[in-house]
């Protein structure tokens, strides 16, 4: 068993009279350190150990709470703190990840279920089937994954738009090396200005710290981000018009039903967190119940053979993707965790002391760059579990004019972030899957100066137009 050294490990009085001791200098905190970097880099490697990424951080989080409980349990201060105090710290945790749990329940079965109805499947055959020119489809596929991606999921818009991509170039690497990393940066950009868009802009918005509309400022810079290396890499783009292809695919019956009472649950979500001051998985949930009540209205008109095909709203909530949804529980648990032992309450003096440290604004700058690297989802809980101080002049306030300018910078810098390296988003991982030795991690990079020219655009005209 790692021992604890006392001399390393101090008592820390944190805002509203919660207590953690300091485990970052001693042999537990740095096991736990270490152990979370390992199950972080089994992640990164899930395509070549065949290794689902939800597995690692699952076992990895029940470690590192074990870690924490034999380092509390070790240390004299301990004693002054309630018995059950871990037990009400993962209970925090858990809540919040219920929270974003439901949200992301209720989006992902509404959005399998368009895509059960054929919805993007005839949007797919539809642009195939015209014969547009290779550069038509490169602008084509990226505008569509820049508006999609605000309402869907970004990987669901790079994976639709790369199969357009993939149907019209029949193999022309050079086109799909560009069309590719034009859909990933595209599906990026277009989810940081929105609450939905990303899973980073929903806590976000979850923990109150951007309200609904403000997300609206980002649009401009968002668009930016994408524009400046679409143009860029435009030229790239090789000539031609290849034939068009007849593949019409039937939009199934109620098709239109489901967008639109998909679309009145994002509108009852927003009401909930705008007008009721209530938490938005609650409008959702609620949305939900919209889908239950069409899918009573459908099992009977099936049972009076009004229709000849079920439908079990059930279903679609099964087939929500389950193994993102155990990740994001584990790395919410393991950096949690993390936060107990204070090595969140250190990294956040390390960036965002204006003294000691980096300073709002290159501390923000930064954490966009490092989410190229590692997922934003585990990066941005971090930036919410260390709770910074974004404007150093009123430190006790949440929203004055320059935290708001803050926590925008840091929600579009960890939105677009990833568009950076291929492996920095979901999007560009499940591209490289789907276009298979085609789209490559070596092929992305061969654009990234274009990409941070579009970072570094992104982030001069939010200053630009948001800074107060």
């Amino acid at each position: 068993m790692i021992g604890l050294d006392p001399s390393t490990v101090t008592a820390t009085v944190t805002a509203g009279e919660l207590q953690r001791l300091d485990f970052t200098a001693s042999g537990l905190g740095l096991a736990a350190l270490a152990i979370f970097v390992f199950a972080y880099l089994l992640v990164v490697l899930e395509e070549r150990l065949h290794l689902r990424k939800s597995k690692p951080v699952v076992i990895a989080a029940g470690v590192l709470w074990i870690l924490v409980a034999i380092a509390y349990a070790g240390h004299p201060d301990a004693a002054s703190m309630p018995h059950n105090h871990l037990e009400q710290r993962v209970l925090h945790y858990a809540g919040e990840y219920g929270a974003l749990f439901l949200f992301l329940m209720v989006a992902m079965t509404y959005i399998s279920t368009i895509a059960a109805h054929n919805v993007f499947l005839w949007l797919n055959g539809w642009l195939v089937s015209r014969g547009f020119s290779l550069r038509a489809v490169y602008w084509a596929t990226g505008t569509l994954a820049f508006c999609i991606s605000p309402v869907a999921d970004n990987l669901t818009t790079a994976l639709l738009m790369g199969a357009v991509a993939i149907a019209v170039g029949h193999g022309n690497v050079k086109f799909l090396a560009a069309a590719c990393t034009n859909i990933v940066i595209a599906a990026n950009a277009g989810g940081a200005f929105s609450p939905f868009g990303d899973i980073t802009t929903l806590m976000v918005w979850q923990a109150g710290k951007v309200h609904t509309m403000e997300f609206f400022k980002l649009l401009v810079p968002s668009l930016v981000n994408w524009l400046v290396p679409a143009v860029i890499m435009h030229f790239t783009v090789p000539q031609g018009r290849p034939a068009a292809r007849q593949q019409s695919v039937p939009l199934e019956p109620g098709w239109w039903v489901v967008i639109v009472l998909f679309l009145a649950t994002i509108v009852t979500a927003v009401t909930f967190h705008a007008a009721l001051h209530l938490p938005p998985f609650l409008g959702m949930t609620t949305g939900l119940g919209y889908f239950f009540l069409y899918g009573w209205f459908r099992h009977l008109q099936h049972k009076r053979n009004l229709t000849d095909r079920p439908f079990d709203a059930f279903k679609a909530v099964a087939e929500v993707e389950w193994d993102t949804m155990l990740f994001f529980f584990g790395v919410i648990l393991c950096v949690g965790a993390l936060q107990e032992l204070m090595f969140l309450h250190k990294a956040n003096a390390w960036l965002y002391d204006p003294v000691a440290g980096l300073g709002a604004t290159w501390a923000n700058i930064g954490i966009g760059l490092l989410s190229a690297l590692i997922d934003n989802v585990p990066v941005m809980f971090a930036v919410l579990g260390m709770s910074p101080t974004m404007d150093p002049l009123a430190p006790g306030l949440l929203h004055t004019p320059m935290a708001d300018y803050q926590w925008l910078l840091v929600t579009l810098t960890a939105g677009v972030g990833g568009s950076l390296l291929s492996v920095g988003s979901a999007a560009g991982v499940a591209l490289m899957g789907s276009a298979h030795g085609i789209y490559t991690f070596g092929r992305h990079l061969r654009f990234l100066p274009a990409i941070a020219l579009g970072y570094a655009a992104s982030i001069a005209t939010h200053w630009w137009m948001n800074a107060p």
